[in-house]
């Protein structure tokens, strides 16, 4: 207790200068016992275990993503979203993503490359620099010999074979398939299934079966063979434009040998569809179809989806519901699925909105990069973000997105390498010292793939 005179002077001297604050002596410590004092403000990172993505924007820690490593116990579902305007860092992104990823030697990339210019696909410049052809379907290509796939192909299951055409039906049609028009189909389909064995049945099969019923398939339910005809006449006309239309050639033969579905990386160019044409969901309904029953099986490999123009997908109930049913079972054999589009409105609001709702729902990561504040706020308001990170979405600079990791939300930089940065950015205007960089990095990939 101090003394009166003690007291009498600290309120004189108080009454004069003001308060004095009390000084106090300083502390020698450990690191350990201070951390108690000054705690961190930085979020918790996702662990030190998988792909390295850039730098945690306010704390400047490494910022750390694999999908496969986080399933479980982080993540109850391995599925990702990317989202943004263009010429904010998506493309390059996923570029980075995947070849990190295939630094590792149990996985595997399949790519759906639906942009490019100067005739190839974006994927182009890195499937080169890893010694990959990539697979290149083209209406005009196919009809010169070009890459083929068999809808009818017997790597695939009959079940998977007619949910296959039920699909490329509804898609172009635009509507459900009548009950009548699916009986004929699947009657066509058993009587090829069953007649054509010496060779790989095909679609040309199917559409003259439709034309000209067999007797024995129709038996069974006592229907005349008029009916049975006229009940699978549009069916007939859907697919004969994948016969004599505008994508003749792609998938009216036997599917192309040599392609090689246990190369590390498969990129299906698709820069040579017109992306904004029903062509576009059909192919990836074929393409996703056949990938289900030839690519993946469970083999212990850990296996990405990147699909470029995503809402090509999304946007169509009959695919989306197709690729729902590919997510789940991809789950269960090591399977992420990263979708990516521009607008989260160009699924929400189209005609597969209960679908997309669905497939947005497994993507338990979204990367959110540069968008303007309307389209944020709408973003914000369908994937739960945190008022915070709303608004910042509009403010980010080009390579820096907002990342929701089952409600881990941060900001991160991401990170291009020397090596990368002439594979990532595909502008076809480069410089003669862009291209030389580029031979040097393809080379260096080359003489040294842990570079």
């Amino acid at each position: 207790m101090p003394s009166p005179l003690s007291a009498l002077t600290e309120s004189f001297t108080s009454f004069l200068f003001g308060k004095v604050e009390t000084t106090r002596l300083p502390v020698r410590t450990s690191t350990g016992q201070a951390q108690a004092v000054y705690l961190p403000t930085a979020a918790p990172g996702l662990g030190d275990s998988g792909v390295i993505i850039g730098r945690e924007v306010y704390s400047g820690k490494g910022y750390v993503y694999d999908p496969f490593q986080l399933y479980g116990q982080q993540l109850p579902a391995p599925h990702w979203l990317v989202l943004g305007e263009s010429g904010n860092g998506k493309s390059a992104l996923e570029k980075t993503y995947v070849l990190r990823q295939l630094r590792f030697r149990d996985r595997q990339v399949v790519v759906l490359d639906a942009q490019g210019e100067d005739g190839v696909g974006e994927w182009n410049l890195i499937a080169e620099a890893l010694g990959i052809t990539p697979i290149r379907l083209d209406p005009q290509a196919a009809l010169d010999g070009g890459i083929r796939l068999n809808p009818l192909d017997p790597a695939i299951t009959t079940t998977g074979q007619l949910a296959l055409l039920r699909t490329i039906v509804e898609v172009a049609m635009g509507r459900g398939l009548e009950e009548r028009a699916g009986f004929a189909l699947k009657a066509a389909h058993a009587h090829v299934h069953a007649a054509i064995t010496e060779r790989q049945p095909v679609l040309t099969d199917i559409v003259d079966t439709l034309r000209n019923p067999n007797q024995i398939s129709v038996d069974p339910l006592g229907v005349s063979l008029d009916d049975v005809r006229s009940w699978g006449l549009d069916v007939a006309l859907v697919l004969d434009r994948l016969v004599d239309g505008d994508l003749r050639g792609m998938f009216d033969g036997p599917t192309t040998a040599g392609i090689n579905l246990d190369a590390p990386l498969i990129v299906f160019d698709l820069s040579h569809i017109d992306r904004n044409s029903i062509a576009m969901p059909i192919l990836m309904a074929i393409v996703g179809v056949w990938l289900e029953h030839t690519w993946i099986r469970p083999d212990r490999k850990k296996r990405i989806f990147l699909v470029e123009e995503a809402w090509h997908i999304i946007n169509s109930p009959f695919v989306a519901q197709l690729f729902q049913r590919l997510l789940k079972f991809g789950r269960r054999l090591g399977l992420s699925f990263v979708a990516v589009v521009h607008h989260l409105s160009d699924v929400v609001d189209g005609a597969a909105a209960r679908e997309a709702s669905a497939i947005l729902k497994m993507a338990s990561t979204r990367t959110v990069y540069m968008q303007k504040a309307e389209e944020a706020r709408a973003t914000g308001r369908v994937l739960g973000l945190p008022r915070w990170a709303v608004e910042i979405i509009p403010t980010l600079s080009p390579g820096i997105a907002v990342w929701d990791v089952n409600g881990n939300v941060q900001v991160v930089k991401h990170i291009i390498t020397d090596t990368e940065r002439p594979l990532v950015y595909t502008d076809r205007a480069m410089t003669e010292d862009a291209v030389a960089e580029r031979v040097r990095a393809e080379q260096q990939l080359a003489d040294d793939p842990a570079a």
